[in-house]
C-alpha cells in the first residue's frame, strides 16, 4: 500500500483536489469527503493505466504540513 499526498481546495460551491506527485490526476465534488473518495479512485485508475502501459509508477515525494501563524 502506497500513500500519495493530495491537496484539497475549497471553492465557492465545491471542493477540488489534485495530487502533486501524479500530474493531471484531479477530482471535484460538492463535499470534501466525496472529493477525497473520487481522488482515491482517480489515483487507482491512473496507476492501473501506468501498469498496463509498463510505465514506472512514481514514488510519492510530496509532503504537506499545516503551520500556525499569528494574524
Amino acid at each position: 500500500m502506497t500513500k500519495y499526498t493530495i491537496i484539497i481546495e475549497k471553492g465557492e460551491g465545491n471542493y477540488s483536489a489534485y495530487c502533486p506527485d501524479l500530474p493531471g490526476v484531479v477530482s471535484a465534488a460538492e463535499t470534501e469527503e466525496e472529493t477525497v473518495e473520487l481522488m482515491k479512485e482517480a489515483i487507482e485508475f491512473h496507476l492501473e493505466g501506468l501498469k498496463e502501459d509498463r510505465i514506472p509508477i512514481p514514488e510519492p515525494t510530496t509532503l504537506a504540513r499545516s503551520v500556525e501563524v499569528a494574524v
